[in-house]
C-alpha cells in the first residue's frame, strides 16, 4: 500500500465523489502538504481563472508526518487561487483535523464546482457523504458550527473545519477554522470555500497510517520527543505560548507599533506572553500528539471583556489588536481575537486593515464621517469591535475595509500607506529590525507572509548550522544575508510539505530520518534541500503565469522609512543590496525576476520553464489590488 497520496475528489456542481491515487512520482518528488499541492494544482491555475468561480480548485493536502504522532505533526495545508492577491493561496493550520482526515482514510480532498445550495462534507472510515448545511449558512459562528455538525453525525470527536460568515459573504481575507480556534488563516481560503457553497468538512476515522519503516520510525519519534519536551524554546512556548518572545522583540525594535510609524507606545509592556500567563492565563490547548501546547486558554473576571474560559491571543492577534493600535490592553484584544474567529477573518488582515484607518483618521484621511462616529484614536480599542462588526457585515466603512488595507488606502488616496505585499496585509515582525524578514515578505509566493520563512529566528540567534546558516545574532549585516534567506525558504518549503510546525525545533537531520522511515525513502540533507527549492521555484513560477512581474518584489512605503525613534529608529536596511543578492542567489534574472532555465532544469522543472518562456516579458500587469466579489452569497 502507498504510504501517502489517496486522495478524494468532489465535485460539487455534480454532487459526485471519487478517490483516486496522486502519482508515487510526484508524491515522492514533491513529497506533500503545499508542495504537492503546488505540483496537483500547476495545470488548473491560470491567469484568467476566477477566484470565486466554480472552476478554482480547493485543495485540502496532510503531509507523510502528519498524524505519525511524530514531533508537532498535526498540520495540515489549504491551497487555490487566492482571492486576495489573486496569485499562489495556501494556507496552513494545526490542530486535529488533517490527522483525523487521514485516520479517515484520505491524504487530501480535492473540492471543484459550486453547490447549488449549502452542503458540507461528512468523511468517516473511507466513506464520503455530502449534506445540507442551509440551516447553518448565515446562523452561527465557527465554534457552534463545529458543535452542531459534531451532534448532527453523532460523533462527538469528528473533526470540523468550517468557515464563518466572513466566508459565506466572500471577504478575501475569510479563514478556514478548527477545533479549539486552529485557523488556516492567510489568502482567503475561506472565501473560495464560501464561493462553492461549502459550509464545512467533518472527519473521523479509526484507520492507522501505513509506516515504511516502522521499527526506525518508532523509537525515533519517542526520543525526539523527549528531546523536545525539555528544549528550552518549548518550555517557553508552553508557559507564554507563541507571544513569549515579545519582550525581546520589543527590546530589538521587531515588534510593530501604531501601525508601522513608532518605535514605542505608552503601556507596550503589557503586550506580551508573559502578561497574559500572569493574569489571565488558566490552560493551555495543544495540537495533535504535540508536546509544546502553546495554545492558550484565558478567563476574564470583570470588565467589559469578561468571559468565561475561551481561547487567548496568539503573537500575530496580540500584536494586532494590541501593538498596532497603540493599545496595552490585553483584554480588548483577546475580545476582539475570539470576534474575529467568530466571523472567520484572519485576525492578521484584519488587525493590519484597521489599523490602517487608525492612521489614516490621524492623518485627516479618514473623518467620524467616514467612519459612522467613530473616533479611532490611538490606545482606544474600543472602536475596533465595532470596525469588525462592519467588516463582517460588509455596511458602511466596512464595505471597502472587507477588500483589505490596500483598497481602504486607494479609496482615502493613500494607498502607499498600506502596509501590504501583493495585496496580503504584512505580519508583526518588523524588518527594519531584522532586514532578512524584509526579503521574505517581498518575494513570498503568497504575499507578505512570515510563514514561508520564519527567518527572524536565524537572525536572532536559532541555529540552523546543519542546513549551511551560520549562527547569527542581530544586527548582522546585510551583505551577504540574501543568500542565507533562500537557503531558509527552501527548508521551511519542507516544513511546508511535512507538513511540521516551526516551533518545534526538530533538527533537520532528524526530519529526514522520519522521512525516509515513513516513505521508505533514502535521501540524503541536499537532496532533501533541493525538494524544498523545487517546490519554491514552483510556486514563483506559477505567480508569473498568474501576472506576477519583478515590479511586485517590493515592500510598502512605512517599510521603507525608518522609524521615529525606539531601539531601531532611524535605520532603514539596504533592500537594494538585499535583492539584488537575492536573485543572484536563487539564479533567477535580476530584470524580470524570473527563475532561469537553468535554475529550474536543476530542480527537474523543465516543463516550468518551457511554460515560463511562452510567456511575455513585459506588459504584464501585476495582479489587482483587490477582488470586489458581491455583497452576499445567496
Amino acid at each position: 500500500m502507498p504510504s501517502f497520496g489517496r486522495l478524494l475528489s468532489v465535485d460539487l456542481s455534480l454532487g459526485t465523489l471519487h478517490e483516486h491515487q496522486i502519482d508515487p512520482h510526484l508524491a515522492r518528488e514533491y513529497v506533500g502538504g503545499s508542495g504537492l499541492a503546488a505540483r496537483l494544482l500547476w495545470e488548473r491555475l491560470t491567469l484568467d481563472l476566477d477566484p470565486l468561480g466554480p472552476d478554482n480548485p480547493l485543495l485540502f493536502l496532510s503531509g507523510p508526518l502528519t498524524g505519525t504522532a511524530g514531533p508537532a505533526n498535526g498540520r495540515f495545508v489549504v491551497c487555490a487561487k487566492s482571492p486576495a492577491t489573486r496569485l499562489w493561496g495556501e494556507a496552513n493550520c494545526g490542530g486535529f483535523w488533517g490527522p483525523e482526515l487521514r485516520f479517515a482514510g484520505y491524504d487530501g480532498v480535492l473540492v471543484t464546482g459550486t453547490a447549488g445550495a449549502p452542503v458540507y462534507l461528512w468523511i468517516h472510515d473511507g466513506k464520503a457523504e455530502l449534506r445540507d448545511a442551509s440551516h447553518l449558512w448565515g446562523q452561527a459562528d465557527t465554534y457552534q458550527t463545529q458543535q452542531r455538525i459534531r451532534e448532527e453525525v453523532g460523533d462527538k470527536l469528528a473533526r470540523v473545519a468550517c468557515i464563518g460568515v466572513a466566508g459565506e459573504r466572500l471577504i478575501p481575507y475569510a479563514l478556514i477554522l478548527c477545533d479549539h480556534g486552529r485557523v488556516a488563516g492567510r489568502t482567503g481560503m475561506g472565501a473560495v470555500m464560501g464561493s462553492k457553497n461549502l459550509k464545512a468538512i467533518a472527519v473521523r476515522g479509526n484507520g492507522h497510517l501505513p509506516i515504511a519503516r516502522p521499527s526506525t520510525f518508532g523509537p525515533l519519534r519517542s526520543s525526539t520527543n523527549r528531546i523536545l519536551r525539555d528544549d528550552n524554546v518549548t518550555r517557553s512556548a508552553r508557559a507564554a505560548g507563541s507571544a513569549a518572545a515579545a519582550e525581546y522583540f520589543q527590546m530589538l525594535g521587531e515588534m510593530p507599533m501604531r501601525y508601522f510609524t513608532a518605535g514605542r507606545f505608552d503601556g507596550q509592556d503589557n503586550v506580551s506572553g508573559s502578561v497574559m500567563a500572569d493574569t489571565i492565563l488558566t490552560g493551555v490547548t495543544t495540537c495533535h500528539a504535540c508536546v509544546i501546547a502553546c495554545g492558550r486558554l484565558v478567563t476574564i473576571q470583570d470588565g467589559p471583556y469578561a468571559r468565561e474560559e475561551s481561547k487567548g491571543p496568539e503573537y500575530e492577534t496580540m500584536m494586532g489588536f494590541g501593538s498596532i493600535l497603540a493599545s496595552g490592553d490585553m483584554h480588548a484584544a483577546t475580545h476582539l481575537g475570539q470576534l474575529c474567529d467568530a466571523y472567520g477573518l484572519d485576525t492578521i488582515s484584519a488587525s493590519n486593515t484597521i489599523g490602517l484607518a487608525y492612521l489614516l483618521f490621524e492623518r485627516g484621511l479618514l473623518t467620524e464621517r467616514d467612519t459612522g462616529g467613530l473616533t479611532l484614536a490611538w490606545g482606544d480599542p474600543r472602536p475596533a469591535e465595532m470596525l469588525i462588526h462592519l467588516i463582517a457585515r460588509r455596511e458602511g466603512i466596512g464595505q471597502v475595509m472587507s477588500l483589505g488595507a490596500r483598497a481602504l488606502g486607494a479609496q482615502a488616496g493613500a494607498e502607499e500607506l498600506a502596509v501590504q505585499v501583493n495585496n496580503l496585509e504584512v505580519p508583526y515582525h518588523d524588518p527594519r529590525a531584522l532586514s532578512g524578514m524584509g526579503i521574505v515578505y517581498a518575494t513570498s509566493p503568497r504575499g507578505a507572509c512570515h510563514n514561508q520563512s520564519d527567518f527572524l529566528t536565524a537572525e536572532v540567534g536559532a541555529s540552523h548550522e546543519e542546513i549551511g546558516i551560520p549562527v547569527l545574532t542581530p544586527p548582522t549585516p546585510d551583505a551577504g544575508k540574501a543568500a542565507l534567506v533562500a537557503r531558509h525558504q527552501d527548508f521551511r518549503s519542507l516544513s511546508n510539505s511535512l507538513v511540521t510546525c516551526f516551533f518545534a525545533r526538530v533538527p533537520h537531520t532528524t526530519n529526514l530520518a522520519l522521512y525516509n522511515a515513513v516513505v521508505g525513502a533514502d535521501w540524503d540533507m541536499e537532496t532533501f534541500m533541493q525538494a524544498g527549492a523545487r517546490t519554491w521555484n514552483l510556486k514563483r513560477v506559477i505567480n508569473h503565469r498568474l501576472g506576477l512581474t519583478r515590479a511586485n518584489d517590493k515592500l510598502p512605503k512605512l517599510l521603507l522609512e525608518p522609524a521615529p525613534d525606539g531601539p531601531n529608529g532611524g535605520h532603514v536596511p539596504d533592500y537594494d543590496l538585499l535583492m539584488r543578492e537575492y536573485y543572484a542567489a536563487r539564479g533567477w534574472q535580476p530584470d524580470t525576476g524570473r527563475p532561469t532555465r537553468a535554475t529550474l532544469e536543476a530542480l527537474d522543472l523543465g516543463f516550468a520553464a518551457d511554460a515560463l518562456e511562452a510567456l511575455p516579458t513585459s506588459n504584464l500587469q501585476p495582479p489587482a489590488s483587490n477582488v470586489q466579489p458581491p455583497i452576499s452569497n445567496p
